[in-house]
Protein backbone atom coordinates (compact mmCIF):
# COMPACT_ATOMS: atom_id res chain seq x y z
CA UNK A 1 0.00 0.00 0.00
CA UNK A 2 2.66 2.46 0.92
CA UNK A 3 4.58 1.70 -2.32
CA UNK A 4 1.49 1.95 -4.44
CA UNK A 5 0.79 5.32 -2.68
CA UNK A 6 4.56 6.43 -2.90
CA UNK A 7 4.13 5.45 -7.12
CA UNK A 8 1.10 7.88 -7.48
CA UNK A 9 2.39 10.74 -5.76
CA UNK A 10 5.37 10.13 -8.19
CA UNK A 11 3.19 9.76 -11.21
CA UNK A 12 1.21 13.51 -9.65
CA UNK A 13 4.10 15.11 -9.48
CA UNK A 14 5.79 14.36 -13.44
CA UNK A 15 2.24 14.80 -14.46
CA UNK A 16 1.96 18.74 -12.93
CA UNK A 17 5.67 19.19 -13.80
CA UNK A 18 4.60 18.10 -17.39
CA UNK A 19 1.54 20.28 -17.66
CA UNK A 20 4.03 23.39 -16.00
CA UNK A 21 6.22 23.19 -18.43
CA UNK A 22 3.74 22.98 -21.80
CA UNK A 23 1.96 26.22 -20.37
CA UNK A 24 5.01 27.62 -19.32
CA UNK A 25 6.30 27.28 -23.14
CA UNK A 26 2.77 27.88 -24.89
CA UNK A 27 1.80 30.83 -23.02
CA UNK A 28 4.89 32.87 -24.64
CA UNK A 29 4.61 31.72 -27.61
CA UNK A 30 0.94 32.62 -28.09
CA UNK A 31 1.78 35.70 -26.74
CA UNK A 32 4.10 36.52 -29.67
CA UNK A 33 1.70 35.43 -32.20
CA UNK A 34 -0.53 37.63 -31.53
CA UNK A 35 2.05 40.75 -31.31
CA UNK A 36 3.32 39.17 -34.61
CA UNK A 37 -0.14 38.79 -36.28
CA UNK A 38 -1.56 42.34 -34.66
CA UNK A 39 0.99 43.97 -37.54
CA UNK A 40 -1.11 42.22 -40.52
CA UNK A 41 -3.58 45.34 -40.32
CA UNK A 42 -1.46 47.49 -40.90
CA UNK A 43 0.50 46.36 -44.23
CA UNK A 44 -3.25 45.67 -45.36
CA UNK A 45 -4.51 48.77 -44.79
CA UNK A 46 -1.39 49.93 -46.48
CA UNK A 47 -2.25 48.38 -49.55
CA UNK A 48 -6.09 48.45 -49.50
CA UNK A 49 -5.53 52.45 -49.23
CA UNK A 50 -2.77 53.22 -51.47
CA UNK A 51 -3.11 50.73 -54.26
CA UNK A 52 -7.08 49.96 -53.57
CA UNK A 53 -6.31 46.64 -54.20
CA UNK A 54 -9.13 43.79 -54.28
CA UNK A 55 -9.48 42.11 -50.61
CA UNK A 56 -10.03 38.12 -52.07
CA UNK A 57 -6.95 39.43 -54.62
CA UNK A 58 -5.06 40.69 -51.84
CA UNK A 59 -5.81 37.34 -49.96
CA UNK A 60 -4.65 35.27 -52.95
CA UNK A 61 -1.08 36.54 -53.14
CA UNK A 62 -0.72 36.72 -49.51
CA UNK A 63 -1.14 32.77 -49.30
CA UNK A 64 0.54 32.39 -52.42
CA UNK A 65 3.70 34.35 -50.97
CA UNK A 66 3.22 32.49 -47.61
CA UNK A 67 3.67 28.92 -49.03
CA UNK A 68 6.39 30.15 -51.72
CA UNK A 69 8.43 31.26 -48.23
CA UNK A 70 7.79 28.25 -46.45
CA UNK A 71 8.86 25.83 -49.37
CA UNK A 72 11.86 28.05 -49.66
CA UNK A 73 12.64 28.33 -45.98
CA UNK A 74 11.72 24.10 -45.23
CA UNK A 75 13.85 23.00 -48.45
CA UNK A 76 17.16 24.98 -46.98
CA UNK A 77 16.29 24.41 -43.36
CA UNK A 78 14.69 21.17 -43.21
CA UNK A 79 13.57 19.22 -46.33
CA UNK A 80 12.06 16.49 -44.16
CA UNK A 81 9.49 18.61 -43.03
CA UNK A 82 8.39 19.14 -46.78
CA UNK A 83 7.21 15.33 -46.62
CA UNK A 84 3.38 14.13 -45.38
CA UNK A 85 2.40 10.95 -44.92
CA UNK A 86 -0.40 10.55 -47.59
CA UNK A 87 -2.90 9.39 -45.32
CA UNK A 88 -2.80 13.34 -44.11
CA UNK A 89 -3.04 15.27 -47.15
CA UNK A 90 -6.89 14.77 -46.93
CA UNK A 91 -6.91 15.86 -43.77
CA UNK A 92 -4.48 18.97 -44.92
CA UNK A 93 -6.99 19.76 -47.92
CA UNK A 94 -9.72 20.50 -45.82
CA UNK A 95 -7.90 22.64 -43.62
CA UNK A 96 -6.92 24.21 -46.06
CA UNK A 97 -10.49 24.69 -47.04
CA UNK A 98 -11.38 26.02 -43.85
CA UNK A 99 -8.31 28.81 -43.97
CA UNK A 100 -10.02 29.99 -47.33
CA UNK A 101 -13.32 29.58 -45.54
CA UNK A 102 -12.55 32.13 -42.40
CA UNK A 103 -10.45 34.38 -45.18
CA UNK A 104 -13.35 35.07 -47.47
CA UNK A 105 -15.75 35.52 -45.09
CA UNK A 106 -13.69 37.50 -42.79
CA UNK A 107 -13.25 39.63 -46.10
CA UNK A 108 -16.99 39.91 -46.84
CA UNK A 109 -17.40 40.94 -43.55
CA UNK A 110 -15.47 44.09 -43.86
CA UNK A 111 -17.25 44.88 -46.28
CA UNK A 112 -21.08 44.19 -45.23
CA UNK A 113 -20.70 45.41 -42.04
CA UNK A 114 -17.19 47.67 -41.53
CA UNK A 115 -14.05 47.11 -39.81
CA UNK A 116 -15.52 47.70 -35.89
CA UNK A 117 -18.31 45.63 -36.47
CA UNK A 118 -16.51 42.88 -38.36
CA UNK A 119 -13.79 42.73 -35.59
CA UNK A 120 -16.40 42.08 -32.85
CA UNK A 121 -17.98 39.35 -34.68
CA UNK A 122 -14.58 37.47 -35.68
CA UNK A 123 -13.72 37.27 -31.97
CA UNK A 124 -16.76 35.46 -31.42
CA UNK A 125 -14.36 33.03 -32.50
CA UNK A 126 -12.86 32.94 -29.06
CA UNK A 127 -16.45 31.66 -27.63
CA UNK A 128 -16.84 29.07 -30.52
CA UNK A 129 -13.46 27.41 -29.80
CA UNK A 130 -14.08 26.85 -26.39
CA UNK A 131 -17.53 25.40 -26.86
CA UNK A 132 -16.42 23.10 -30.10
CA UNK A 133 -12.97 21.99 -28.10
CA UNK A 134 -15.18 20.80 -25.37
CA UNK A 135 -17.56 19.36 -27.86
CA UNK A 136 -15.13 17.60 -30.18
CA UNK A 137 -11.83 17.26 -28.50
CA UNK A 138 -13.12 16.84 -24.75
CA UNK A 139 -11.27 20.02 -23.66
CA UNK A 140 -12.34 21.41 -19.92
CA UNK A 141 -14.90 24.47 -20.19
CA UNK A 142 -14.35 25.71 -16.29
CA UNK A 143 -15.39 28.42 -14.85
CA UNK A 144 -12.29 30.45 -14.84
CA UNK A 145 -12.56 30.04 -19.17
CA UNK A 146 -16.07 31.16 -19.22
CA UNK A 147 -15.24 34.30 -17.15
CA UNK A 148 -12.25 34.54 -19.63
CA UNK A 149 -14.64 34.50 -22.67
CA UNK A 150 -16.60 37.18 -21.42
CA UNK A 151 -13.87 39.62 -20.54
CA UNK A 152 -12.28 39.42 -24.00
CA UNK A 153 -15.53 39.91 -26.02
CA UNK A 154 -16.20 42.73 -24.02
CA UNK A 155 -13.29 43.84 -24.70
CA UNK A 156 -13.04 43.29 -27.99
CA UNK A 157 -16.34 45.21 -28.51
CA UNK A 158 -14.56 48.24 -26.44
CA UNK A 159 -11.16 47.93 -28.38
CA UNK A 160 -13.16 48.26 -31.59
CA UNK A 161 -15.70 50.93 -31.03
CA UNK A 162 -18.53 48.92 -31.63
CA UNK A 163 -20.56 50.84 -28.77
CA UNK A 164 -20.78 54.13 -31.48
CA UNK A 165 -24.49 54.41 -31.76
CA UNK A 166 -24.43 53.82 -35.79
CA UNK A 167 -21.67 50.77 -35.63
CA UNK A 168 -24.09 48.26 -35.46
CA UNK A 169 -26.61 49.55 -38.47
CA UNK A 170 -26.06 46.15 -40.38
CA UNK A 171 -28.17 43.79 -42.37
CA UNK A 172 -29.09 40.27 -41.30
CA UNK A 173 -27.15 39.21 -43.79
CA UNK A 174 -23.68 41.31 -42.27
CA UNK A 175 -24.12 40.36 -39.17
CA UNK A 176 -24.60 36.51 -40.42
CA UNK A 177 -21.17 36.82 -42.16
CA UNK A 178 -19.55 38.17 -39.56
CA UNK A 179 -20.86 35.22 -37.04
CA UNK A 180 -19.63 33.06 -39.93
CA UNK A 181 -16.36 34.48 -39.90
CA UNK A 182 -15.96 33.91 -35.82
CA UNK A 183 -17.07 30.52 -36.43
CA UNK A 184 -14.74 29.55 -39.64
CA UNK A 185 -11.91 30.94 -37.49
CA UNK A 186 -12.56 28.70 -34.61
CA UNK A 187 -12.71 25.81 -36.59
CA UNK A 188 -9.16 27.10 -37.99
CA UNK A 189 -7.82 26.84 -34.19
CA UNK A 190 -9.15 23.37 -33.58
CA UNK A 191 -7.97 22.08 -36.30
CA UNK A 192 -4.33 23.39 -35.71
CA UNK A 193 -5.00 21.43 -31.91
CA UNK A 194 -6.39 18.05 -34.12
CA UNK A 195 -3.14 18.58 -36.06
CA UNK A 196 -0.63 18.72 -33.09
CA UNK A 197 -2.39 15.81 -31.58
CA UNK A 198 -1.93 14.00 -35.12
CA UNK A 199 1.67 14.64 -34.89
CA UNK A 200 1.91 16.96 -38.08
CA UNK A 201 4.68 19.18 -37.58
CA UNK A 202 3.27 22.93 -37.61
CA UNK A 203 5.82 24.10 -39.88
CA UNK A 204 4.79 21.34 -42.45
CA UNK A 205 0.92 21.80 -41.24
CA UNK A 206 1.70 26.10 -42.39
CA UNK A 207 3.11 25.19 -45.84
CA UNK A 208 0.57 22.72 -46.66
CA UNK A 209 -2.41 24.64 -45.37
CA UNK A 210 -1.71 28.16 -47.18
CA UNK A 211 -0.89 25.85 -50.16
CA UNK A 212 -4.11 24.82 -50.53
CA UNK A 213 -5.56 27.97 -49.55
CA UNK A 214 -4.00 29.64 -52.50
CA UNK A 215 -5.43 27.06 -54.78
CA UNK A 216 -8.96 27.46 -53.95
CA UNK A 217 -8.35 31.46 -53.48
CA UNK A 218 -7.37 31.53 -56.96
CA UNK A 219 -10.79 29.21 -58.10
CA UNK A 220 -12.77 31.88 -55.74
CA UNK A 221 -11.42 34.62 -58.02
CA UNK A 222 -11.66 33.28 -61.12
CA UNK A 223 -14.77 31.29 -61.36
CA UNK A 224 -16.90 33.69 -58.48
CA UNK A 225 -15.31 37.00 -59.29
CA UNK A 226 -18.51 38.43 -60.84
CA UNK A 227 -20.29 37.80 -57.41
CA UNK A 228 -18.11 38.34 -54.76
CA UNK A 229 -17.03 41.90 -53.58
CA UNK A 230 -13.18 42.69 -53.34
CA UNK A 231 -12.72 39.53 -55.77
CA UNK A 232 -10.94 39.77 -59.38
CA UNK A 233 -13.94 40.69 -62.13
CA UNK A 234 -11.76 39.45 -64.71
CA UNK A 235 -8.33 37.12 -64.56
CA UNK A 236 -6.49 40.27 -65.17
CA UNK A 237 -7.50 41.47 -62.08
CA UNK A 238 -5.30 39.53 -60.34
CA UNK A 239 -2.40 41.21 -61.39
CA UNK A 240 -3.61 44.40 -60.04
CA UNK A 241 -0.38 45.88 -58.51
CA UNK A 242 1.01 45.50 -62.01
CA UNK A 243 4.67 47.40 -61.71
CA UNK A 244 3.90 48.67 -58.14
CA UNK A 245 7.64 47.04 -57.40
CA UNK A 246 7.03 48.52 -53.90
CA UNK A 247 3.36 47.18 -53.50
CA UNK A 248 4.50 43.69 -54.43
CA UNK A 249 7.57 44.14 -52.44
CA UNK A 250 4.78 45.45 -48.86
CA UNK A 251 2.49 42.33 -50.23
CA UNK A 252 6.02 39.98 -50.08
CA UNK A 253 6.57 41.48 -46.34
CA UNK A 254 3.31 40.91 -45.20
CA UNK A 255 3.50 37.14 -46.40
CA UNK A 256 6.93 36.46 -45.24
CA UNK A 257 6.58 38.31 -42.25
CA UNK A 258 3.39 38.79 -40.08
CA UNK A 259 1.61 35.77 -41.61
CA UNK A 260 4.17 33.17 -42.02
CA UNK A 261 5.66 33.78 -38.64
CA UNK A 262 2.02 34.49 -36.60
CA UNK A 263 0.60 32.06 -37.81
CA UNK A 264 3.47 29.63 -37.58
CA UNK A 265 3.64 30.63 -33.72
CA UNK A 266 0.36 30.20 -33.34
CA UNK A 267 0.21 26.34 -34.59
CA UNK A 268 3.31 25.70 -32.79
CA UNK A 269 1.50 26.99 -29.33
CA UNK A 270 -1.47 24.68 -30.51
CA UNK A 271 0.97 21.76 -29.36
CA UNK A 272 1.44 23.24 -25.87
CA UNK A 273 -2.13 24.45 -25.25
CA UNK A 274 -5.78 23.65 -25.23
CA UNK A 275 -7.11 25.32 -28.50
CA UNK A 276 -9.46 27.32 -26.51
CA UNK A 277 -7.03 28.85 -24.35
CA UNK A 278 -4.48 29.56 -27.74
CA UNK A 279 -7.90 31.53 -28.93
CA UNK A 280 -8.43 33.33 -25.78
CA UNK A 281 -5.11 34.90 -25.65
CA UNK A 282 -5.27 35.94 -29.86
CA UNK A 283 -7.75 38.10 -28.64
CA UNK A 284 -4.82 40.53 -27.56
CA UNK A 285 -4.22 41.13 -30.77
CA UNK A 286 -6.75 43.53 -31.20
CA UNK A 287 -5.14 45.57 -28.23
CA UNK A 288 -1.99 45.00 -30.10
CA UNK A 289 -3.01 46.48 -33.48
CA UNK A 290 -4.16 49.43 -31.84
CA UNK A 291 -0.98 50.34 -29.64
CA UNK A 292 0.90 49.94 -33.32
CA UNK A 293 -1.63 52.11 -35.20
CA UNK A 294 -0.86 54.48 -32.50
CA UNK A 295 3.01 54.35 -32.78
CA UNK A 296 3.04 54.24 -36.43
CA UNK A 297 -0.27 55.70 -38.03
CA UNK A 298 -1.19 58.47 -35.42
CA UNK A 299 -4.24 56.76 -34.28
CA UNK A 300 -5.48 57.43 -31.10
CA UNK A 301 -6.89 55.44 -28.18
CA UNK A 302 -9.72 56.85 -26.37
CA UNK A 303 -10.71 55.83 -22.47
CA UNK A 304 -13.11 53.10 -23.56
CA UNK A 305 -10.39 51.79 -25.65
CA UNK A 306 -7.71 52.04 -23.19
CA UNK A 307 -10.19 50.25 -20.74
CA UNK A 308 -11.29 47.46 -23.21
CA UNK A 309 -7.61 46.70 -23.85
CA UNK A 310 -6.93 46.84 -20.15
CA UNK A 311 -10.22 43.86 -20.27
CA UNK A 312 -8.58 41.83 -22.49
CA UNK A 313 -5.00 41.71 -20.99
CA UNK A 314 -6.61 41.15 -17.53
CA UNK A 315 -8.48 38.43 -18.82
CA UNK A 316 -5.84 36.38 -20.36
CA UNK A 317 -3.36 36.97 -17.45
CA UNK A 318 -6.45 35.32 -15.11
CA UNK A 319 -6.40 32.71 -16.86
CA UNK A 320 -2.87 32.12 -17.19
CA UNK A 321 -2.71 32.50 -13.32
CA UNK A 322 -5.52 29.98 -12.95
CA UNK A 323 -4.56 27.32 -15.28
CA UNK A 324 -0.74 27.40 -13.44
CA UNK A 325 -2.37 26.95 -10.47
CA UNK A 326 -4.96 24.07 -11.10
CA UNK A 327 -2.75 21.81 -13.53
CA UNK A 328 -5.30 19.38 -14.90
CA UNK A 329 -4.05 15.83 -14.14
CA UNK A 330 -3.90 13.65 -17.43
CA UNK A 331 -2.60 10.01 -18.47
CA UNK A 332 0.74 10.57 -19.97
CA UNK A 333 1.03 9.08 -23.51
CA UNK A 334 3.91 8.33 -25.72
CA UNK A 335 4.77 11.39 -27.80
CA UNK A 336 4.08 11.05 -31.58
CA UNK A 337 5.88 14.27 -33.20
CA UNK A 338 8.07 13.92 -35.94
CA UNK A 339 10.78 17.09 -34.89
CA UNK A 340 13.38 18.76 -37.07
CA UNK A 341 16.73 18.64 -36.13
CA UNK A 342 16.98 21.93 -36.99
CA UNK A 343 17.03 24.55 -34.16
CA UNK A 344 15.45 27.21 -36.18
CA UNK A 345 12.40 25.40 -36.68
CA UNK A 346 10.58 24.28 -33.57
CA UNK A 347 8.57 21.52 -33.51
CA UNK A 348 6.42 20.91 -30.17
CA UNK A 349 5.52 17.67 -28.94
CA UNK A 350 1.72 16.46 -28.55
CA UNK A 351 0.00 15.46 -26.01
CA UNK A 352 -3.95 13.64 -25.45
CA UNK A 353 -6.41 15.60 -23.70
CA UNK A 354 -8.72 13.10 -21.72
CA UNK A 355 -12.20 14.67 -20.07
CA UNK A 356 -11.24 15.64 -16.21
CA UNK A 357 -13.65 14.18 -13.82
CA UNK A 358 -15.07 16.28 -11.21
Amino acid sequence: MKARTTSGQELYFIRSAHESSDLARGYPIAVASAIILSTTAIFIRYLTQTYNMPALVLAFWRDSFVALTMLIALAILCPRLLRTERRHVGYLVAYGLLLTMFNSFWTLSVSFNGAAVSTVLVYSSAAFTALLGKWLLKERLGWAKVVTIAGCLGGCVLVSGALEPGAWQANLTGILTGTLSGLWYAGYSLMGRSASQRGLNPWTTLLYTFAFATCFLLLLNLFLGRFLPGAAVRPVDLLWLGKATWGWFVLFLLAAGPTVAGFGLYNVSLGYLPSSVANLILTLEPTFTAAIAYLVLGEHLNGIQIAGSLLILGGVVFLRVYESRHITQVPITPQTSTPCASPQLPAPHTRRHTPSVR
